[in-house]
């Protein structure tokens, strides 16, 4: 017979992923709470999320105050990114399982952060906060704290996963792939934002020239935010869209979260060798002077 953590992790390896480790069950989670060396750190969009109630144990890591420079558009450094380790009881060891609002957007952009950094040891809870709720299992309004940690002041690694504008530029030049994970009207110059939120952040609506439309969105089950099988998402990347596993793929969106999402699927789940990401996005290309835009 097997053992439950067998179990918890089939439910996850049944659906044919290539890199199945870097995906925990809420089950998973649940089951490990308190078990040292796991880390549960919970980043959303709405920055009240976290006291109104979150996964016990786990630390609030938002997006806008911890992740990025107060001052110029960038990511903290590396000895910033210490100090935030260090708050939240986390070693180069510790197992981070990243969850939140919004389908795992921001859970996806903080992973792809400490990617930036390095932290290897790290995984995205299905479902996020969403799926947890549904399932009904418990919460806290307990901030929760851990003693400060000793770990290692490490240089952010921008070259292999990240994508700057000048390489996007080039990207599209030399028309290789680019795909826009935004909702079809931000690709047809319709909208500058998502529906429901104020329209604005770029002088210019459209799209960067040749890029495909593939909407983050439609690699989630809309009922629970848990991700499609791999069949499903092979069908939705490499059968109606033609990307390949070798490809040299750039994805965006508006500021780099919703592609950050995208750029998880594709490299962990469906094991595409090189996806970058253009944090950059629409926020910076509907902005720029003198590059190309279509509608």
């Amino acid at each position: 017979m097997k053992n439950q953590k067998s179990v918890l992790l089939d439910e996850i390896e049944a659906r044919g992923y290539s890199r199945p480790e870097f995906l925990v069950t809420t089950a998973w989670v649940a089951e490990n709470l308190n078990s040292p060396g796991i880390r549960i750190v919970e980043s959303n969009e709405d920055s009240l999320l976290y006291s109104s109630g979150h996964i016990p144990g786990a630390v609030e890591v938002d997006w806008t105050r911890d992740l990025n420079n107060p001052v110029i558009r960038d990511y903290l450094d590396g000895r910033e990114f210490r100090r935030l380790m260090r708050r939240c009881g986390i070693t180069p060891d510790t197992t981070v399982v990243l969850y939140g609002d919004k389908n795992n957007w921001w859970a996806a952009y903080a992973f792809w952060i400490f990617q930036l950094f390095g932290h290897r040891n790290a995984r995205i809870m299905d479902g996020g906060r969403l799926k947890w709720l549904q399932e009904k299992r418990p919460m806290t309004r307990a901030a929760a704290e851990y003693p400060p940690t000793d770990y290692p002041e490490v240089e952010r690694e921008d070259g292999g996963i990240r994508a700057f504008r000048d390489q996007v530029l080039l990207h599209a030049r030399n028309s290789r792939p680019l795909v826009d994970v935004r909702s079809p009207e931000e690709y047809r110059g319709e909208r500058l934002h998502m529906e429901g939120y104020p329209n604005e952040g770029a002088l210019r609506g459209g799209h960067i020239p040749g890029a495909l439309s593939i909407p983050w969105a439609r690699a989630v089950n809309p009922e629970n935010g848990a991700f499609r099988s791999a069949d499903e998402l092979r069908e939705l990347y490499s059968g109606e869209n033609r990307l390949r596993p070798d490809d040299d793929i750039i994805v965006y969106c508006r500021i780099g979260e919703r592609s950050s999402h995208t750029w998880f699927v594709l490299t962990y789940l469906l094991g595409f060798g090189k996806v970058r990401n253009y944090d950059g996005s629409w926020t910076e290309w509907g902005n720029l002077v003198d590059v190309p835009i279509e509608r």
